[in-house]
């Protein structure tokens, strides 16, 4: 067949995105193709750059030209990635492809934790991600990343105030503990703690994003409700550990983001702790909180299990002195990245097939 823009298009028509069930030509992830004689190239646009399958895609585009334009074309492909998003342009959050909250149904489950792991991991595969530390009473995030001193600026816009957040590991950031001091207790009633989370919302500079995570106080509160009805939020991720008084707190979570009336996606369960695993004998896995409840809990209410989490001494240890396990090279950074792509392909799965989120209108 002969080699020309057509027909590499119709070629590669027949080549699936495995996640989304549509061909690459359809969702428009071909690009830039260039021909010079018998030489091919062109930009494959991936829906995230924490993509799993990037490998599978490329190397079905090889076997695709191969098997309709012949064994001599010479194939370059080159794989980027653009970030897929469902809201639009609004007041708030302009920048901001995706609005990600992370919850929990009960505290000490280690959600916090496995937010600060998962916006650096993001951030690692090429993602804009940025995290508002919206557990008000309780913030641990300028713990976790190490930068409990910072303060974050301030700049005039107009007769406005906007705060400029800190940035550390290459992820912005916004926290109650930047403008407290870290041994004062912030004893607020909900009306107070909501009107910060609008602040952090609303009158912070975030600029381009492709992730912001809202790492959640555990439970279900006013702080969970001001986030829903102030931004159309993307989807969920709930944490959880696997015992049962865990599951039946994160079961009350997930049930609130199903609601009708809230109807936030629910993006997967991710199970914390899920097995102990000493660091001399990395193969060895012991179920000291029970095993499989994660799984369970996804399964009951049918939605994904993003992955499990084990526990191991040096992930407290890298949170205590805020350098996220994510950036060792040992079992839980890998365990880490593979939670990233699971929830980077939630999103883009999430954003083929759903319609946006609203903004909640909800009186109570």
């Amino acid at each position: 067949m002969l080699l020309t823009e057509e027909n590499v298009l119709k070629a590669l028509s027949n080549v699936l995105d495995p996640d989304i069930k549509q061909d690459l030509v359809t969702l428009n992830m071909i690009h830039d193709i260039k021909i010079d004689g018998n030489n091919l190239a062109f930009t494959v646009m991936l829906t995230t750059p924490a993509c799993p399958l990037k490998e599978v895609i490329k190397n079905d585009c090889l076997g695709t030209i191969e098997k309709h334009l012949g064994k001599e074309v010479e194939v370059t492909i080159n794989m980027s990635s653009t970030v897929t998003s469902t809201r639009s342009d609004g007041p708030l959050l302009p920048g901001v492809k995706n609005i990600i909250a992370i919850a929990s149904g009960k505290g000490g489950v280690g959600k916090s934790t496995v937010t600060a792991n998962l916006a650096v991991a993001l951030t690692q595969s090429g993602a804009k991600v940025g995290v508002i530390d919206a557990d008000i009473s309780g913030p641990s995030i300028p713990t976790m990343f190490n930068c409990e001193m910072e303060q974050p600026g301030i700049k005039k816009n107009g007769d406005k105030n906007t705060i400029i957040p800190i940035e550390q590991y290459g992820v912005k950031l916004i926290s109650i503990g930047f403008l407290t001091p870290a041994d004062n207790a912030v004893v607020w009633r909900g009306p107070m703690a909501s009107s910060a989370l609008k602040q952090f919302i609303g009158d912070t500079d975030w600029g381009e994003l492709d992730y912001l995570l809202i790492d959640l106080p555990p439970g279900t509160s006013d702080i969970h409700l001001t986030l829903v009805q102030t931004v159309p939020v993307t989807g969920a991720v709930l944490v959880t550990t696997p015992q049962k008084v865990a599951i039946a707190d994160a079961q009350k979570g997930l049930a609130m983001f199903k609601q009708p009336q809230i109807n936030v996606p629910v993006l997967g369960v991710v199970e914390n702790m899920s097995y102990f695993t000493p660091e001399e004998l990395p193969d060895n896995k012991y179920h000291i909180f029970g095993k499989d409840g994660g799984k369970k809990l996804a399964e009951k209410f049918d939605v994904p299990f993003l992955g499990e989490i084990p526990l191991v001494q040096n992930i407290r240890e890298a949170g205590d002195i805020g350098y996220p396990a994510v950036m060792r090279d040992d079992i839980t950074a890998k365990a880490f990245q593979s939670l990233a792509q699971s929830v980077a392909q939630r999103v883009a799965i999430r954003n083929s097939e759903a319609a946006a989120t609203k903004k909640v209108e909800l009186k109570v």
